[in-house]
């Protein structure tokens, strides 16, 4: 997003340099019931969007993750 409002001002980019992987995942339907076991990783952010109820197919939120090793 910063990249694109530079563009759009003129302004100069900033570098884009890759520094990490990033994982973004949905949490659909019960998949949302596992953020204990999601948030036992570290690197794991969790966005959820607060709806009540979970049913099969319906999107809950989702998690990304930054792995700063470009390795592996």
């Amino acid at each position: 997003f910063e990249q694109h409002m530079r563009a759009v001002c003129g302004w100069p980019l900033g570098s884009t340099r890759r520094l990490g992987a990033i994982e973004m995942r949905n949490l659909i339907g019960a998949d949302v019931d596992r953020w204990d076991e999601i948030l036992r990783d570290e690197s794991a952010k969790l966005h959820l969007y607060g709806k009540h109820v979970s049913r099969p197919g319906r999107k809950m939120g989702h998690v990304t993750r930054l792995r700063l090793d470009l390795t592996g």
